[in-house]
């Protein structure tokens, strides 16, 4: 099944194509994605939710079924519920900067966060005085469940908001997300979930999690590029400052007083991408076409495979659990006494292999650790192939090997 789908992405078509290991970065798109993105330019270019013709009422219609659809692959009780902003990171901020903060305020992250879900936390506890504390996570990267759990016990009735990563995109290893959401609404706190790296990769339910809110990046889902998501419960977001407001987030206004729309409208102001929710509609029915929970086995297997020939390797190191069952579809190399950005180039040139190298906005836990080189990190989607993470793996070695 996956193999017969490879032909639906037009770099994949190439002769001789590149094995494209860079997929939780941005994934590629498929013929389907692209043609609604230059049939949105071509036949309708016009602007949804406002104007009355033709061109504007297809828009409009696109648009409301984008959002169906989103509803229904994250299970979210509403469709009003979801809201589209350029990236997680703008769903993150819209969170962070959209609620009211009191002084001391406690918000509790894990060690492993990309930077969407630490700095505007940071930012928080300069500007308004925020507690923002570390959960500090096992020795192999894995959730600590327990020393979660008395840090929340700690923060007592200070505790405002826990915000995790549903699954991380240094090491690709998911978090028990449903147990600590327990645990922190136990003890009174909302839950954020930066959902970038899993709602592309496996099912997620944003009710079974319990979860408030969830921020997503569409396109790391074979959407268009400047598009994410937020999911948040209405009875929050009615209550919740817009970060974007203007145009469209309006009911009505007078020269001194104004009348909010409701969610989603509320949090969209000013034109949309219009190009990229047509994409994404596109995107999200390609996605549905398929069973998530194939697509996490399929990523699973491959990273067994490239995993098997370099953890073993002198001078080499995995980040995160030794089972690769346990990261997903990432590998993220750590390289003794070798510039990751050496290590990718020569990958690039060499073999025709495209990876990420660096801190990948994860610069916290590289210095905490004192690792000054970063990572090379591969991570596959459903389209990728063994050969392609063979390849990767061979070619780690021998550069190791000339390099090291």
């Amino acid at each position: 099944m996956f193999a017969k789908r490879r032909e639906d992405f037009p770099t994949l078509r190439a002769e001789n194509p590149p094995a494209y290991l860079d997929n939780a970065c941005m994934t590629l798109r498929p013929d389907k994605v692209i043609s609604a993105v230059d049939d949105y330019y071509r036949v309708n270019p016009s602007c949804g939710g406002r104007s009355v013709h033709r061109y504007a009422t297809r828009v409009s219609r696109q648009v409301t079924s984008c959002r169906q659809k989103t509803a229904k692959l994250v299970n979210a009780p509403l469709t009003d519920e979801i809201i589209f902003t350029r990236n997680a990171t703008h769903s993150l901020n819209q969170v962070a900067h959209g609620l009211s903060w009191q002084k001391g305020d406690i918000v509790l992250t894990s060690d492993r966060e990309h930077n969407s879900n630490l700095v505007p936390w940071l930012q928080l506890e300069k500007e308004q005085g925020i507690d923002h504390r570390v959960v500090k996570s096992n020795d192999d990267n894995t959730f600590d469940l327990e020393a979660f759990e008395a840090a929340c016990a700690d923060a007592g009735s200070r505790l405002r908001l826990v915000s995790l990563a549903h699954v991380g995109n240094l090491d690709g290893v998911a978090i028990p997300l449903k147990e600590a959401t327990k645990i922190a609404k136990d003890h009174g706190a909302l839950v954020c979930s930066d959902g970038a790296q899993s709602a592309p990769h496996m099912n997620v339910d944003v009710q079974d999690l319990g979860i408030d809110f969830m921020a997503f990046s569409l396109h790391k889902m074979l959407g268009p590029s400047g598009m994410g998501g937020l999911w948040g419960r209405m009875d929050l977001l009615k209550d919740m400052r817009s970060i974007q407001s203007g145009g469209s987030t309006v009911e009505n206004t007078t020269y001194d007083s104004l009348t909010w729309a409701k969610p989603p409208a509320k949090f969209e102001g000013g034109l949309a991408n219009y190009a990229g929710i047509i994409g994404t509609n596109a995107a999200i029915e390609y996605l549905s076409e398929m069973d998530m929970a194939e697509i996490h086995e399929k990523e699973t297997s491959l990273n067994k495979v490239m995993s098997s020939i370099i953890q073993d390797v002198d001078g080499v190191s995995i980040i995160g659990p030794r089972d690769a069952s346990l990261r997903g579809g990432i590998c993220s190399v750590l390289l003794d006494n070798i510039d990751s950005h050496d290590v990718a180039i020569l990958l690039d040139e060499a073999a025709g292999v495209m990876v990420r190298s660096g801190m990948h906005c994860v610069h916290s836990w590289f210095n905490e650790h004192q690792i000054k080189n970063g990572s090379v990190r591969a991570s596959v989607y459903f389209y990728n192939t063994e050969e392609e993470v063979r390849l990767f793996a061979e070619t780690l070695v021998e550069a190791v090997d000339v390099l090291g």
